[in-house]
């Protein structure tokens, strides 16, 4: 099994389209959507884990781009600056992956890097900047 994390940058041309359909119909590939934002007549994007078949994991990818859609990997380089950080516990409530939770009865801030999906929801919200997401993309 190969799993990935991918951004997909749907042109305008596309975005009405079930492509992720035909990838689960046609490829066999099964998909985990950590973000996503799609507007009619809009440009979309999509952040997603992709795992199946090796070989159907290729064939997905050129269906992608064949219908338009730039495919980009995700590289994960998540950190906490523990300096900033005063553990007021925002990012906690917009964390989908679980990453950032509260321990108790400590009411620490915690973060578990290998939980993070990179969504960058947490980055926005934090008073402190202290989530620093950097995403590494390399197109495919």
């Amino acid at each position: 099994m190969h799993a990935e994390m991918l951004v997909l940058r749907f042109p305008r041309e596309v975005v009405d389209q079930p492509i992720i359909y035909r990838l689960v119909k046609d490829y066999d590939l099964m998909f985990n959507l950590l973000k996503a934002a799609i507007n009619p007549r809009q440009e979309g994007v999509i952040v997603m884990e992709l795992r199946g078949h090796p070989k159907n994991f290729r064939r997905g990818l050129k269906y992608l781009r064949d219908s338009g859609v730039k495919v980009q990997r995700v590289a994960r380089d998540v950190r906490r600056n523990e300096d900033r950080c005063y553990q007021c516990g925002t990012c906690t409530a917009v964390c989908p992956s679980g990453a950032l939770y509260v321990k108790r009865p400590e009411m620490e801030v915690c973060f578990d890097p290998g939980k993070c999906s990179a969504c960058e929801l947490c980055c926005p919200v934090c008073p402190a900047r202290a989530m620093e997401v950097r995403l590494n993309r390399s197109a495919l």
